[in-house]
């Protein structure tokens, strides 16, 4: 078989994603043959060299892979696993071998990630490159004024530079709160809740509701279920790799 770079071929083999999988290596948490490789990675033969991660041996990936729709509660890191003892996403999972999350949700928010032991297809979901876009529903204490509503969705600019949602749209309101919808192809940390910061609004509720044409819908908090052969191919559709 051709030579392979380590981090690629750990993440086709399901360990992490490939950013995670170069954190793994410069972390000296794997070994070539029993030795630590660079830093920075190395080239591998799959059919000749052992890899281990902590001691125990990677295996070559195995197939068919799996991809799953997990409702994260509130109060749940969305990490394979968490130094301070925390709950993670992973616990909720029945059986979670070989799996991991394709981005994040922040401890407070709930709704929609997405776990796989794809990490090819991971690498490109969680890629700026490729824009996929995620849909939001948020819940705002109070009315929103026109002004307001405008500011979102011109894009209100944040200390990292300007914001560039793909849609806004009010889903319900009262004089106690609003509900918007807010489709953003980027990925930077905490964003709506510092656009809503910004914007002057007190964000009460975050859920994210779809990500690149899957959707959360009534799927129970704290649940997975396996994506269909559809949601799949949408999903590799978007990510360039149909």
């Amino acid at each position: 078989m051709p030579s392979e770079r380590l981090s690629r071929w750990l993440a086709r083999s399901g360990v992490a994603s490939r950013r995670g999988s170069d954190r793994l290596v410069a972390e000296g948490r794997v070994t070539v043959n029993g030795e630590a490789p660079p830093p920075n990675g190395c080239l591998i033969d799959p059919d000749r060299d052992l890899v281990a991660v902590d001691g125990r041996t990677v295996s070559a990936a195995r197939s068919p892979r799996r991809y799953l729709a997990l409702n994260k509660p509130p109060g749940v890191v969305s990490t394979v696993s968490d130094p301070g003892g925390r709950p993670t996403v992973m616990g909720l999972v029945q059986d979670p071998s070989g799996l991991f999350p394709v981005g994040r949700l922040d401890l407070d928010s709930r709704g929609l990630i997405l776990l796989t032991d794809d990490g090819d297809l991971a690498l490109r979901l969680t890629h700026p490159r490729y824009g996929l876009p995620k849909t939001y529903r948020i819940t705002i204490q109070g009315p929103v004024s026109t002004s307001e509503f405008e500011h979102f969705q011109q894009g209100p600019v944040l200390e990292d530079g300007p914001t560039h949602p793909i849609s806004v749209k009010i889903m319900r309101k009262s004089s106690r709160r609003t509900v918007l919808e807010v489709a953003l192809a980027e990925g930077r940390p905490r964003e709506l809740r510092r656009m809503c910061a910004e914007v002057g609004v007190r964000l009460i509720d975050l859920e994210r509701v779809e990500i690149a044409g899957v959707r959360l819908g009534t799927q129970p908090e704290g649940t997975t279920r396996e994506l269909s052969s559809s949601e799949v191919a949408r999903l590799r559709a978007a990510a360039g790799m149909a």
